[in-house]
């Protein structure tokens, strides 16, 4: 390997892994916000008015020597958008009112498995034993993390059903991201992975901002009264190096080393939200989420092995 091409592999390495670190940080951040006492809406309303602009610098870069999409692009894309960011995020927004971090992220990384099932409806070759045994060990991770929780929460509360809400409501965020990604692998190669994401980011940011200023109309009104600079801190920390800047370098890592080695990469993802979580946020380390964690980030790298279907050049899950 060449001077120049190990440069090139080393550097998208890096870009990857920290892509996958500080965007697996945004449900740590959402927690503390709500500790302020910041519903889930209003915390995805600001992570997208001010990560906005960002996004609309990317689909702009993205599309310098590209034409101009057509109107059924257009409203492809809003779809994508709708889906993959607006109904996403606002579910797992909404299930971080109810469960850990820990637990978010990894409900959230079965999203594989949904894509591996998706792809079959839609013509793709039938499912191998091996990925069927990756099926079996994600789910088995996730029921152990949940059962964990739920004992815990019980011991605390008297009552497990928040915590399955909570995890029902992410698990249908996995869900909608996973239709996002089976849509957009077939419209990445018209659009480009920065554009498309940019532009779907884009759409996405439209509507939950227009969510938040149509149900949360007298936290509009007095910002000022409740907008307190940690607020706001924690809001742009999660808008740029939770959110816009971690799609950037999943972006270019993928472009530098292909969309395989980001995607193994990013397996770090959970394991680096636990860590955030126990550090940040107090959670417990218990033995459930660490073997959850290890089941699900197996069941994942099976999925992604080298037998499997190639991993979308797309961010990481919302």
């Amino acid at each position: 390997m060449s001077s120049s091409a190990a440069t090139r592999s080393r550097n998208g390495f890096w870009l990857s892994l920290v892509g996958a670190i500080t965007f697996s940080g945004k449900g740590v951040v959402v927690k503390l916000l709500m500790r302020e006492g910041v519903d889930a809406i209003t915390c995805l309303g600001l992570r997208m008015l001010l990560a906005a602009p960002l996004f609309a610098a990317m689909a702009w870069w993205g599309g310098r020597s590209r034409a101009q999409p057509s109107p059924s692009d257009v409203r492809r894309v809003a779809f994508l958008g709708f889906t993959g960011y607006y109904l996403s995020s606002t579910l797992d927004f909404l299930g971080l009112e109810h469960i850990s971090a820990s637990l978010e992220r990894l409900i959230l990384y079965v999203y594989p498995t949904v894509v591996l099932v998706l792809g079959r409806l839609r013509g793709q070759p039938p499912i191998r034993a091996r990925q069927w045994g990756a099926l079996a060990l994600s789910y088995l991770g996730v029921i152990l993390a949940f059962g964990g929780e739920a004992r815990r929460a019980t011991a605390v509360v008297g009552v497990s059903q928040d915590v399955l809400v909570g995890a029902g409501l992410v698990l249908a965020s996995a869900i909608t991201y996973a239709v996002y990604i089976v849509l957009s692998g077939e419209t990445v190669g018209r659009f480009g992975a920065l554009r498309l994401t940019g532009w779907a980011s884009g759409s996405a940011s439209a509507l939950c901002i227009v969510q938040f200023f149509a149900t949360r109309t007298h936290l509009v009104a007095t910002a000022d009264a409740w907008m307190t600079p940690r607020i706001f801190g924690l809001s742009l920390v999660n808008a740029t190096l939770c959110t816009a800047i971690p799609m950037w370098m999943v972006m270019r890592g993928i472009e530098m080393i292909g969309s395989a080695r980001a995607a193994q990469i990013g397996l770090v993802g959970p394991l680096s939200t636990v860590v955030l979580a126990v550090v940040l946020l107090g959670e417990p380390v218990t033995w459930s989420m660490i073997a959850g964690t290890v089941l699900v980030l197996g069941g994942t790298a099976l999925i992604r092995g080298p037998s499997s279907v190639r991993p979308p050049a797309i961010a990481p899950a919302p």
